[in-house]
């Protein structure tokens, strides 16, 4: 649509100039200009709405902001006017848009998240699969005859009953049949591999059924009554009214909802926290697999575009830290570019890993490298913990959370990255100058800045330490009697520059992982030539698409600081059930409480923070992880 009306505004101004020009001198390059094309678009990108900074907190993060649903934005509603009708949970949601995922606060209800198995038709309506009920079959198609039950009598051209009503059909009935030429045969009702997608208009026109109604082997309803929804209304029909089965019974959540194990005995509102909290886990250093896991796991890693497989069978030839080369049994050699230390829109930290070893044979959809948060090519969050409900002492009053000192050590330690850039612009009084020669600076303060005054990679930095010298000329003003002795003693250049060097911000520490310096072409002398392989583009395709620097600007220096955290008193914690808290005490593991055996909890939580939230799932997750601990399994 912005495209559309960026081309009626060049067209208009085509138009414009074909009236006031002479057709016979005129070329078409003087006619067209798509500057209003462009203007456009950026509008679009830059302004709108709906142009949203991509949360890359973690995969689930990235996944769940692709799939949002908006009710607001140019030509939508308004959150001021916005009543609780347009906000509740409708009929029409179902498998479509999620009842549970959507954010609190002046937005509940009008931001959704797109269910499972949703998706947008040509005409923008959400539509949601269902399995066919099949009462009729053709009497030719005898592999889907097999095993079928006649609803009715089949009688020959003379009227005799060949095969009475509820006659199984064997190969042998089978053949038979297709000698007669009857077009089409009536079965007893039954649930075919057929998927139709139904708009919510559509549906009400049909009887649903539920997706674990039971079934036999061969698809037929076992019970003569099933829980249905006919029109909007939840009801009980007859197995012969039925007409569409649902897909599964996670089509009517979102991805982040289907991630939580035991959702059904979840209280909604805590259910809602439970998945809007799992997109702001921050990725760790070790990322560890549920021990208790709904089976979305594998799939949304896949999705979130953040794990590579295999993309069919072969044996990995090459396994470094920047790549994976896989020769594919088709004789197709391929290699896998890896991600190494980027910085998500967030801060966190994008790393690929390979889980592969050189001479090892992969299969079709093998994982080959994990990511941030996945673990096996499995979505892993968080880390399992041992619990204990009770209190302590009083330190886990109000949802307040007490961890060991041992988890405190290395599971929730995670890596933040920041960029820092700085540019040497032309000025009035003339150029600025990257350079290690800056005034007033001690030589400790520029040990670990290079020739160049750019820092080294790898260098420890805290605030305040330069990361980039730079220089700027400074106006002339009446000197003192000081500056002129000075002037006089060190010549003209006593300085008329003062240091507009790049520093670490307050707060900040960490340890420089790249450096980059960007210079016009006309500039290349200017370029440092210590770090010409730091400085090429990773990418060899990519190696050519290039932004010019803006204007004024002669040189652009970016610098990474990567920063490792542990977990520390203050920071949240929070469960896949809304349970949430903040971390009030870090105790030695010497004082935790224990078990029976002397093995020391990891975490305590609050009992009375429970029953009344009514989110049971955390305590039947408990209970499942730990004999899934015990006895070895994953749930």
């Amino acid at each position: 649509n912005q495209f559309r009306i960026g081309l009626l505004r060049m067209e208009r101004v085509i138009r414009e100039r074909m009236t006031i020009t002479d057709p016979h001198e005129i070329a078409p390059s003087q006619l067209i200009n798509i500057r209003p094309v462009v203007a456009s678009i950026k509008e679009f990108f830059g302004g709108s709405q709906l142009s949203q900074f991509m949360d890359q907190t973690n995969p689930l993060a990235e996944l769940t902001h692709k799939r949002r649903l908006s009710a607001l934005g140019p030509g939508g509603l308004s959150r001021d006017r916005a009543g609780f009708d347009v906000r509740d949970v409708h009929f029409s949601h179902y498998g479509r848009i999620c009842p549970i995922e959507t954010p609190e606060g002046p937005n509940i209800g009008l931001i959704g998240s797109l269910a499972t198995f949703g998706w947008v038709n040509e005409y923008g309506f959400i539509e949601t699969p269902y399995r066919k009920v099949v009462r009729e079959l053709p009497t030719n198609s005898s592999p889907e005859l097999i095993d079928r039950i006649l609803s009715e009598d089949f009688h020959d051209s003379s009227g005799k009953v060949l095969f009475p009503a509820g006659t199984t059909i064997t190969p042998e009935v089978a053949k038979r049949l297709a000698r007669f030429r009857k077009a089409s045969l009536k079965v007893i009702p039954f649930v075919s591999s057929e998927v139709v997608y139904l708009s919510a208009d559509e549906e009400e026109n049909y009887v649903v059924a539920q997706a674990n109604s039971p079934l036999d082997e061969h698809g037929h309803f076992l019970a003569e009554r099933i829980e249905a929804r006919a029109g909007g209304s939840f009801t009980m029909a007859s197995k012969d009214q039925v007409e569409y089965v649902d897909l599964s019974p996670k089509q009517i959540v979102s991805v982040a909802a289907s991630l939580i194990p035991f959702l059904e005995h979840d209280d909604a509102n805590r259910a809602l926290m439970g998945a809007n909290m799992q997109r702001q886990a921050v990725p760790l250093v070790k990322p560890e697999v549920p021990l208790v896991s709904t089976g979305m796991e594998q799939q949304t890693a896949a999705d979130s575009g953040q794990v590579i497989f295999a993309e069919g069978d072969g044996l990995v030839t090459s396994v470094t830290g920047i790549g994976i080369t896989v020769h594919y049994d088709t004789g197709v050699e391929k290699t896998y570019p890896l991600q190494k230390f980027l910085r998500s829109n967030q801060g966190t930290c994008i790393n690929q890993r390979a889980i592969v070893r050189r001479g090892q044979r992969v299969s079709t959809g093998e994982t080959l490298a994990d990511s941030s948060s996945t673990d096996s090519g499995e979505l892993a969050l968080g880390q399992t913990l041992l619990c204990a409900f009770m209190s302590w002492e009083g330190y886990n009053f109000e949802d307040a959370i007490i961890i060991s000192e041992a988890v405190a050590r290395d599971k929730f330690t995670s890596i933040h990255m920041e960029k820092h850039e700085v540019e040497a612009r032309d000025t009035k009084l003339g150029p600025e100058e990257v350079t290690r020669d800056i005034p007033n600076v001690g030589e400790e303060s520029l040990s670990d800045l290079d020739e160049y005054g750019i820092i080294r990679v790898g260098a420890e930095v805290h605030s305040g330490d330069i990361l980039v010298g730079k220089i700027t000329p400074k106006g002339e003003t009446e000197l003192t009697a000081e500056e002129k002795l000075l002037r006089a003693i060190f010549g003209e250049k006593a300085r008329e520059v003062k240091d507009s060097s790049l520093r670490v911000p307050h707060g900040e520490r960490g340890k420089v992982i790249d450096s980059h310096f960007f210079a016009r072409p006309d500039n290349e002398a200017s370029r440092p030539h210590h770090g010409q392989a730091n400085h090429q583009c990773r990418w060899p395709p990519y190696a050519q698409i290039t932004d010019e620097l803006p204007p004024g600007v002669l040189a652009m220096i970016r610098i990474a600081i990567a920063q490792r955290r542990k977990v520390a008193e203050g920071d949240k914690i929070a469960g896949r059930h809304g349970n949430k808290g903040v971390i009030a005490r870090i105790l030695p593991v010497e004082d935790m409480p224990h078990l029976p055996d002397g093995t020391p909890v990891d975490i305590i939580l609050n009992p009375i923070g429970v029953p009344s939230r009514m989110n049971i799932g955390q305590v039947l997750e408990t209970h499942l992880g730990w004999a899934a601990r015990r006895l070895g399994f994953r749930a």
